[in-house]
């Protein structure tokens, strides 16, 4: 039987890094928390993490580090409803930067006073059940639709993308009716955004000039003025194009998305997804 020390210790070294910082996190020695990964690991026969700065848990390890999540979440719910309190809860839920930039703040604000502590984890939409696997989070929201082993799936509605540009960048590289795809520069997220490289392999556009700007409101900043094109959520530049302060160079990207969360029924998990149910069905199409 697997102890709960062993799993506890396994998610303080994942979340934390080391070895010593997991020891300074559970009040215990670093020799402790060896010894009790070292018992994990002859428990079940597998190296759970690799031993590296930050440690890391192995595709083994990431199984557990699920389990390791959901027992604390039962626990903490268990404690909880004997205490009248659920502020003891952690919510690990992984999150697409335009979501969180969108319709996620609804979700926060249902959330705040309610209890459980919210610790968001960002990554791209295509990316972010990878979070569920490597169990990192309890939830995520997710542009895949098949579950991951042990999770469900929620459909949650489709965001729509328009790829714009400024009026400046515009005259600037829209020449004789044509976009010069190959040749203009795109604004980026990061290397795993996937958003501009749908529309480029329409135009068989691979490596066209990027910037890359690692947060969306400065994203969005730098696409309006004039840095290069990108996707924007279309809600937020309809006026602009009726207005003409922005130019659209393609037609629209849909996203859809999903919620999937490990199979646990906690009173905080359950007004999670609510939440994350109500935002979707007031901002997603």
């Amino acid at each position: 039987m697997l102890s709960g020390p062993w799993l506890q210790t396994l998610a303080a070294v994942v979340d934390h890094g080391t070895f010593d910082a997991a020891a300074r996190r559970l009040a215990v020695t670093p020799s402790a928390v060896s010894q009790r990964i070292r018992a994990l690991e002859q428990e079940v026969g597998h190296v759970v993490v690799t031993r590296g700065s930050p440690c890391r848990p192995t595709e083994q390890g990431a199984v557990l580090l699920g389990l390791a999540r959901g027992v604390a979440a039962l626990e903490a719910d268990a404690l909880g409803r004997l205490a009248g309190d659920e502020a003891s809860s952690v919510l690990d839920v992984g999150v697409n930067a335009d979501s969180l930039a969108t319709w996620f703040p609804d979700v926060i604000d249902a959330v705040a006073g309610a209890g459980p502590r919210l610790r968001l984890y960002v990554d791209d939409e295509s990316r972010t059940a990878d979070l569920l696997r490597s169990g990192a989070v309890l939830g995520a929201v997710t542009a895949s639709p098949e579950p991951v082993q042990g999770c469900s799936s929620e459909y949650l509605g489709s965001i729509r993308y328009t790829p714009v540009c400024s009026v400046g960048f515009a005259e600037r590289w829209h020449r004789g009716g044509r976009w010069p795809w190959r040749e203009m520069p795109v604004v980026q997220l990061d290397e795993k955004d996937s958003l501009q490289n749908r529309v480029l392999q329409r135009h068989r556009a691979a490596g066209a000039p990027e910037h890359r700007i690692p947060t969306f409101h400065a994203f969005r900043h730098a696409v309006r003025s004039g840095l290069g094109w990108g996707n924007l959520p279309t809600v937020d530049v309809r006026a602009d194009l009726d207005a003409g302060r922005l130019i659209r160079v393609e037609r629209d990207v849909t996203v859809r998305l999903y919620w999937q969360s490990w199979r646990l029924h906690t009173r905080a998990t359950a007004r999670l997804a609510d939440a994350i149910h109500a935002a979707a069905a007031v901002h997603l199409e």
